[in-house]
């Protein structure tokens, strides 16, 4: 196997066990709110939006050290060993969300795999394809939890136990699949890099990263909208009658084909682009803006924090099961628009630096991720949709000014349309 074809192996290989395991963190995700709504009725109170902003506030602080992790043990180990211990502890206890931080390793990880498998030629083709399989995920996990739960208004204990043995039994699957990643027969990329800590904290300040630190902050605003706060939405509203609980997974699904079909596309055109990465992300803000202005006519504004029974309130068009759906879709469309060009030029910027740099990334992700989900727990939908409009029109701004001095550098050294 020629080393460019070992690479392009290792990708693969990341995206498929990534699919894997995040069938399962993404599925628990979608599904959080409800099932935990769900136990309220007995001697358990709590709020599923609480339980993802710990867990993320938890990821966004184990960011800072896990790149010196990396570089101790290497990326291969790092993913294999957080994924085992995620993996075997939501098996014994059967509730992910006390459990999820212990994929901390994984995306700093994943970032060094990327980067030291890819060049300024194939970093952003790499990009995409690693996003399609990863989102894959949404896909396969959110079809089981739509046929699990047709039909069904309440979620028992027996439904609840199942999905969590099936999703812990495809996660170890994935966790077993990193140890197919071989090692790159030349590397570009410094691998090792003492003092990452440091590194991180850095490149915090650099102008670079503050102005990506924008961007970035909107795709964890967003993160949490379709991956925890939207199918949720979708479950409370009563005049979706008995589908209500089966269309969340029925949302996922679409979330999920329209990240299937960013990541493929951007990926498969990234050869070809001699516009660079500014008009993806052009567009993924359009989709966004356009599914926010859907949602508001289409859900009613205490969809988010309705209570187990449900809402019977009236949203300023009358709710559409089928608009609903199609918002999912330009959900996952958008969100494949920011993701896919962020690992891009993250990729390219920080080639040496891979590690802190992806560090840095998933931390100010995750820490955003975390604040919406707490503020979710009282915003109305109104309030959530403007936060994002705002956040993601000065991430737009900034991403673009970003990628301006990003193809400068390229034009004084090489092809901008191969990036």
């Amino acid at each position: 196997m020629s080393p460019e074809s070992k690479k392009l192996f290792n990708i693969i290989i990341l995206g498929v066990a990534f699919m894997f395991m995040f069938t399962a963190f993404q599925t628990c995700g979608n599904v959080a709110q409800t099932v935990i709504r769900s136990l309220n009725s007995t001697d358990f109170h709590g709020s599923g939006y609480t339980s993802m902003a710990i867990i993320y506030g938890v990821f966004s602080a184990s960011n800072l050290i896990t790149p010196s992790v990396v570089a101790i043990i290497g990326p291969q180990l790092s993913m294999f060993a957080s994924g085992l211990f995620y993996s075997i502890l939501m098996f014994i206890f059967s509730v992910f969300w006390d459990l999820l931080k212990r994929i901390v390793l994984l995306w700093t990880a994943q970032g060094n795999c990327l980067t030291i498998n890819s060049d300024e030629h194939t970093i952003g083709r790499n990009s995409g394809i690693f996003w399609a399989l990863l989102q894959s995920s949404l896909f396969f996990g959110n079809l089981y939890i739509y046929f699990a739960w047709q039909g069904k208004t309440q979620i028992s204990e027996s439904d609840r136990r199942t999905v969590f043995i099936a999703l812990t039994v495809i996660s170890l699957v994935g966790t077993v699949l990193f140890f197919l990643i071989r090692q790159p027969d030349s590397e570009n990329h410094s691998c090792i890099v003492f003092f990452l800590t440091e590194k991180s904290l850095k490149l915090c300040v650099t102008k670079e990263m503050l102005l990506l630190s924008i961007t970035t902050a909107y795709t964890g605003l967003e993160l949490t909208f379709f991956s925890g706060v939207y199918g949720t939405c979708i479950g409370a509203v009563n005049k979706f009658g008995t589908e209500e609980k089966s269309l969340i997974g029925l949302s996922g699904i679409f979330i999920g084909i329209g990240e299937i079909l960013g990541g493929s596309l951007f990926g498969l055109l990234s050869k070809n682009n001699r516009f660079g990465r500014n008009p993806v992300v052009l567009l993924g803000i359009l989709v966004h803006f356009i599914a926010f202005y859907l949602i508001f006519l289409n859900m009613p504004g205490d969809a988010p924090i309705a209570p187990i029974e449900g809402t019977d309130s009236s949203a300023y068009i009358k709710s559409s099961k089928e608009v609903a759906i199609f918002c999912s879709f330009l959900l996952g469309l958008g969100d494949s628009c920011f993701n896919t060009q962020l690992l891009s030029i993250l990729g390219f910027l920080y080639s040496e630096d891979s590690a802190p740099a992806f560090a840095v990334f998933k931390f100010v992700q995750s820490i955003c991720a975390a604040v919406a989900f707490f503020y979710s727990n009282y915003l109305l939908l109104h309030w959530q949709l403007l936060v994002m409009v705002i956040f993601g029109f000065f991430g737009t701004i900034s991403f673009f000014s970003v990628e301006w001095a990003a193809a400068a550098i390229v034009a004084r050294g090489s092809d901008y349309r191969s990036i």
